[in-house]
């Protein structure tokens, strides 16, 4: 699994050119699933975001979650995330499929869900996104990578 999170001051989600889903000060994550991927790799990683501490104190201090500083999520399907470049055009075959990874999407929300508040896209949808990056702050994470 892999999540691009971005800390946003704002974020929105159009779908044919109508707002869907917004959200005011937190994160914005773009989120892929490969073949490996299964509910408890989803869960740790929902955990995992929802209690990393990249968000600034009083003092500045990359320190506090995002409940910390009553901040929500806007959660975006992106398979994308896990195409390769073997060539010059982009191969897809390590993504998982279309119906199983809709299923860990909607898994992940979620649990998510549990520690935060979540606006979703659709998966599959025609989606455009505008936002405001904080910093710019940015962050990759794999379920791969140690934790």
């Amino acid at each position: 699994m892999r999540v691009v999170a971005q800390i946003v001051k704002n974020a929105k989600l159009e779908i044919n050119n109508e707002v869907y889903a917004s959200v005011d000060y937190g994160l914005l994550l773009l989120v892929s699933f490969t073949l490996s991927d299964d509910k408890e790799v989803v869960k740790k990683m929902a955990e995992k975001i929802a209690l990393m501490r990249i968000f600034p104190d009083e003092n500045g201090k990359t320190n506090l979650n995002i409940n910390q500083v009553n901040g929500e999520v806007l959660s975006v399907s992106q398979f994308t995330l896990y195409g390769e470049f073997n060539s010059r055009r982009p191969s897809f075959t390590k993504v998982l499929g279309g119906k199983e990874s809709s299923e860990l999407y909607d898994y992940f929300n979620a649990e998510l869900g549990n520690y935060v508040k979540v606006s979703t896209g659709v998966f599959g949808a025609d989606m455009n996104i505008t936002f405001t990056n904080v910093g710019p702050v940015t962050y990759l994470l794999d379920s791969d990578e140690k934790r």
